[in-house]
């Protein structure tokens, strides 16, 4: 049985969570999924500026656990720019 998450403080919430390619019908398009955790820790870290520690801090996890998820939204991030898929954002 794994531990149980840790409730993540999440300070923003985004009036748009879909994002598609110009001209592509939906329907031809895959789609990446990126969790709300993923938009905060890109939020803080590249829009807010802020070093690990503490964008890791205002989430209350440790910085291993947001430089982990950072990592996967820059990761799915970079794969729907490159491949032309849609991001969706999951609450």
């Amino acid at each position: 049985m794994p531990r149980p998450r840790i409730p993540r403080v999440i300070n923003f919430q985004p009036d748009v969570t879909y994002f598609k390619p110009r001209g592509i019908p939906l329907r031809f398009l895959s789609e990446v999924k990126l969790s709300i955790d993923e938009l905060e820790a890109l939020r803080l870290a590249d829009f807010e500026g802020l070093d690990q520690p503490k964008a890791a801090k205002k989430m209350k996890i440790s910085q291993s656990t947001f430089q982990r998820i950072l990592a996967g939204a820059h990761k799915k991030v970079a794969q729907a720019l490159i491949k032309g898929e849609a991001i969706r954002i999951e609450w």
